[in-house]
């Protein structure tokens, strides 16, 4: 994503990850250490998935709670890869398994984005910014898919997305663009009519 960006997106993007990394704060935990490139890199995927917007920078957050591998979720006491945790303000991610997502790039699987989009969306619900009211509206029309019956039939023949997309409308999107991130050109032939909906939002 950032190598195919213009010199001067380049800046915007280098300057987004700085804002990023200056307002959240990062914790390791089970005696991890965070690292420059820990920072760099889940901030790159928030700011990737964001680049559009004029406001990137969200409250329903405020840290990255970092853990080696699965760790045991507070929520339900199940063990979790990653979750974004509105009542603690964080965004949770084993960072083996954010690594991976991070690491393999067409297999349309991200946490960092999937988890990130599940933020990005609480914040959506709430907020009356322009580019939240946006990405809101554009939600709208991508959900549709998942209410439709026609429209859901269609999506689970043709076997693209994989069946976690399908548990609710929250997983659905955060499924939806993994897969826009991952392989946009198979997303678009395969679903030209959503893709369209997901590059306005």
């Amino acid at each position: 994503f950032y190598r195919k960006l213009s010199d001067k997106k380049k800046i915007y993007f280098e300057h987004r990850i700085k804002s990023f990394i200056d307002k959240y704060l990062f914790e390791g935990r089970k005696n991890l250490v965070v690292t420059d490139e820990m920072m760099i890199l889940i901030a790159g995927s928030y700011i990737m998935l964001t680049f559009g917007l004029r406001n990137y920078l969200v409250e329903v957050f405020d840290k990255i709670i970092i853990y080696p591998e699965v760790y045991l979720s507070t929520l339900n006491q199940t063990y979790h890869k990653g979750e974004f945790n509105a009542k603690m303000k964080a965004v949770v991610f084993s960072w083996e398994d954010f690594k991976l997502g991070h690491d393999i790039v067409n297999d349309n699987l991200h946490l960092g984005l999937h988890e990130f989009t599940h933020a990005l969306h609480f914040h959506c619900l709430r907020s009356k910014d322009s580019s939240a009211i946006i990405f809101f509206d554009e939600f709208n029309n991508v959900v549709k898919y998942y209410k439709d019956k026609v429209l859901l039939t269609q999506l689970i023949e043709k076997k693209y997305f994989r069946d976690y997309a399908y548990e609710n409308q929250f997983e659905f999107l955060s499924v939806v663009l993994e897969h826009y991130f991952s392989t946009p050109e198979e997303f678009k032939d395969k679903h030209p009519a959503l893709f369209d909906s997901i590059v306005t939002m």
